[in-house]
């Protein structure tokens, strides 16, 4: 390749660059997100039961399995994972701005990055707004075949809750409207504590709950 010939390669990659899409900030959530779920701490009534997992209430209902997973290395719990329907539902809650939202964003960088991990991705609709699909070949010692993950997430008062949503519901429409209604139901509560953006809201372990560590979906890594 001739020194101009370089220099014009240089130029477009350049170009390429600075033309990078500008960042989606808004919040994304159900517009009947206040009354529907997932609900803000302020927006519960105080007497209903929930499991107390610290930033973020479940409530109970029968058949649902509860489990925490747990980063050894920090000694923290960093994921909650609801097992119902057949299907595996695991959640986190991050800080946010009061008047921005995290999920396009999130959703941006989680394609990049697994896309880079030679992951199929693909943008549906979904009841909560934009989710992410994501098809990836399963180990073969798991089976073989094609693993179906989708990401789901609300933005909401000064926080984002997001969903990772295995099995059954990945791929099944009616298990997923069962999941869809659990995760409506959670309850997220962000305290009045400062916290940078993206900042994992802390969880607790109750009594009688289990925790483990992380499975290998990578799902229980903060944004």
């Amino acid at each position: 390749m001739s020194e101009a010939e370089q220099g014009g390669a240089d130029e477009v990659e350049l170009h390429e660059g600075a033309a990078a899409p500008e960042l989606d900030d808004s919040k994304s959530a159900p517009e009947d997100r206040a009354e529907a779920g997932p609900f803000d701490a302020s927006e519960v009534p105080a007497m209903r039961p929930y499991v107390d997992l610290g930033g973020i209430k479940v409530a109970p209902r029968e058949g649902l399995q509860l489990r925490l997973e747990v980063d050894e290395r920090a000694n923290r719990v960093v994921a909650v994972s609801l097992e119902y329907a057949e299907s595996l539902l695991q959640v986190q809650a991050f800080a946010a701005p009061k008047t921005t939202g995290l999920w396009h964003g999130v959703r941006r960088e989680l394609s990049q990055q697994m896309g880079a991990q030679g992951a199929e991705v693909a943008e549906e609709e979904g009841p909560f707004g934009p989710e992410l699909v994501v098809r990836s070949a399963a180990p073969a010692e798991q089976g073989g075949g094609t693993r179906v993950v989708r990401f789901v997430a609300v933005d909401g008062p000064r926080w984002m809750l997001r969903g990772v949503i295995m099995g059954k519901a990945a791929v099944d429409a009616a298990a997923r409207d069962a999941v869809t209604e659990l995760f409506r139901e959670l309850v997220v509560v962000r305290g009045e504590q400062p916290m940078p953006p993206s900042e994992l809201l802390p969880l607790k372990v109750p009594a009688g709950v289990q925790a483990q560590r992380p499975g290998p979906q990578g799902g229980a890594q903060p944004a």
